[in-house]
């Protein structure tokens, strides 16, 4: 009895617990999905789609991607994630310049709360900022219905699109907490996905027509294959520092020395930094067409060549986004990685690496490590995300493939995996120390 009692229904209830979270992140990615076809009152969907068509090599491309589609349906939802992640950048960027962030930061729970708080704030006025610009753009291009260019117009839209990120936002932070893996990089992952068919039928279609050859085709097909062994394989690559544990003695009882290691990965900022840099770049880049097409004049014709040339396949965009790519990199291993705290973690623990004194000199040599492995995952992501650009200009492909949107895909299903696997993995440790203790029980009694 105890064995059948300790055993089954702790499992039953981990798996319980992981289906309804598998669930709660459907039903958002539903919602969110349906919210994509909700159209911003006043707004001619038809005229921005034939918009879209005529631009979609350009950044709106790429915009229009991150938002799952909802940019080319003038959706509540068009501003998508991207306020939110821009307003975490800055918040990210200030902790580490600001005494008074960064003592809010080193306040706990607490301060992580606090700092949270902020970055809802920033959210809403970067929405309201981006809101602004994308509606003057859109109604001075005559992308609105005839007679929308009074005030209650510029109220209602604005007021959809804001509306519209600030629930992005809040979205991302249920699934976060209630579903399965980062919210952010779920939602983002969920607007590349349902892009895909259309791309996928985009490419037969070109091949049909004969504006792609079959065999470039095929070769495109075993490129992106090679592009997802190769991330999958960068991703899983990690550099084992050598730990040892000094010799202790507990009474009687001798422990001897032992070894373990310290696992520091290729790539250790994951895909945030793609994100990071794809949002920076898109944001002076949607200001600058939005403003650009609502005015006239030199100004104009300046902001509409700077929105061009920060377009994917151009020289400034490969320039820019390679640079921002490596530099977050950079800036969000450190952020999150401090090789100080792990040095007096080991030390505290009687643990040290051979050949270097614990403390300091640990330190330095950690972060060594770490500095080389950045480097090598800076320039691997920034190679990914290139690439496909440079296949695009070289092979003159007729439509756009993105190297980004590959690499999101294939690092957010890693992380999804890995996650699902460790709350199996927990909730079967859980059913196993419960069916021990109540067999133990059983035999005393």
């Amino acid at each position: 009895m105890a064995k059948n009692h300790g055993g089954q229904p702790g499992n039953e209830k981990g798996l319980g617990e992981l289906w309804s979270r598998l669930k709660f992140l459907l039903l958002a990615i539903f919602i969110y999905r349906l919210g994509t076809h909700i159209p911003v009152p006043g707004l001619d969907p038809q005229r921005i789609a034939d918009m879209f068509d005529r631009q979609r090599d350009t950044f709106l491309g790429l915009l229009n991607m991150f938002s799952g589609g909802a940019w080319e349906r003038v959706s509540i939802l068009a501003l998508g994630i991207m306020p939110y992640i821009s307003a975490s950048i800055i918040m990210q960027m200030m902790s580490a310049v600001s005494p008074s962030l960064e003592a809010i930061k080193k306040e706990g729970e607490a301060g992580r709360r606090k700092i949270n708080q902020y970055t809802r704030y920033l959210t809403v006025a970067l929405a309201l900022v981006q809101a602004f610009f994308m509606v003057a753009g859109l109604a001075g291009e005559g992308m609105a219905y005839p007679g929308m260019n009074s005030f209650s117009f510029y109220l209602i839209a604005i007021t959809s699109l804001v509306t519209g990120a600030v629930f992005m936002m809040w979205l991302g932070e249920q699934i976060t907490e209630r579903g399965v893996g980062n919210g952010i990089s779920m939602l983002i992952f969920a607007g590349i996905v349902a892009g895909l068919p259309s791309a996928v039928a985009q490419a037969f279609t070109s091949a049909r027509n004969g504006d792609l050859s079959p065999l470039l085709l095929i070769a495109i097909g075993l490129i992106v294959v090679a592009i997802i062994w190769f991330v999958v394989t960068m991703e899983r690559g990690q550099r084992r520092i050598t730990i040892q544990y000094a010799r202790r003695q507990s009474g009687r009882q001798a422990y001897s020395a032992q070894t373990s290691h310290l696992p520091l990965k290729i790539n250790m900022a994951g895909v945030i930094p793609v994100i990071f840099a794809s949002s920076i770049l898109l944001f002076p880049a949607s200001i600058a067409s939005w403003f650009g097409n609502a005015s006239e004049g030199k100004a104009s014709i300046i902001m509409q060549e700077v929105a061009l040339a920060l377009g994917p396949g151009q020289p400034l965009n490969f320039v820019v986004f390679g640079a921002l790519i490596i530099l977050f990199c950079f800036v969000y291993t450190a952020m999150m990685y401090n090789p100080k705290e792990v040095a007096d973690n080991l030390k505290r623990g009687g643990a040290y690496i051979p050949g270097y004194r614990p403390g300091d000199q640990s330190a330095r040599y950690i972060d060594t490590v770490l500095t080389r492995l950045t480097v090598v995952g800076s320039l691997y992501i920034a190679a990914v995300a290139l690439f496909p650009q440079f296949l695009m200009v070289w092979a003159d492909i007729p439509f756009y493939l993105g190297g980004t949107s590959l690499l999101i895909v294939v690092v957010v299903v890693m992380d999804f995996m890995s996650q699902v696997q460790s709350h199996l993995m927990t909730h079967q440790y859980d059913s196993v120390m419960k069916k021990a203790n109540l067999q133990g029980y059983g035999k005393n009694s």
